[in-house]
């Protein structure tokens, strides 16, 4: 699917990938969220990790906008760290039942939604992000929210399957 290039394009896909995201939240049992599904990963932690990612984007946004350095993904950590990062992730928010999981990301959706609506065109899709590594504003908005709710969706629904 080809990334949004307008303000129009990025408020539709994350309208639509969040709704499907959150149907298939609401049919997962309570029990069936925490289990892991690949010995390792549950329900839980994906919708966990997805919450946090926009948390970062904010980051990333803030820290470029202060002109200063933005680190990516976070703070002393390379991409090349992702896979110890996530499960640290997963350790920090493992005292989130799953209702409080699903809130924290609907929370952060909403935050994220919200700025998306107020942003103008020229901030989102003008230029590069500043402090970014090429792609727009707009471009980072969409991985942080509508592109991580259609991995999480696809995750789910073959959580579910294997059920």
């Amino acid at each position: 699917m080809p990334a949004a290039t307008t303000k129009a394009e990025l408020l539709a896909v994350t309208e639509r990938e969040w709704a499907k995201l959150a149907a298939l939240m609401a049919s997962v049992p309570d029990r069936r969220a925490l289990c892991p599904v690949d010995g390792e990963t549950s329900i839980w932690d994906v919708v966990a990790h997805r919450a946090h990612w926009i948390d970062l984007f904010f980051q990333w946004l803030d820290e470029g906008r202060a002109g200063g350095p933005v680190a990516m993904p976070d703070h002393g950590v390379k991409w090349s760290e992702l896979k110890a990062y996530n499960a640290a992730l997963r350790a920090r928010h493992a005292g989130l039942d799953w209702a409080a999981a699903q809130a924290f990301l609907e929370d952060r959706h909403a935050r994220l939604l919200g700025w998306m609506r107020q942003a103008p065109e020229a901030e989102l899709y003008g230029g590069p992000m500043p402090g970014g590594t090429g792609w727009t504003t707009g471009r980072y908005a969409e991985a942080a929210g509508p592109s991580h709710y259609r991995s999480a969706a696809k995750f789910l629904r073959a959580a579910l399957r294997g059920a």
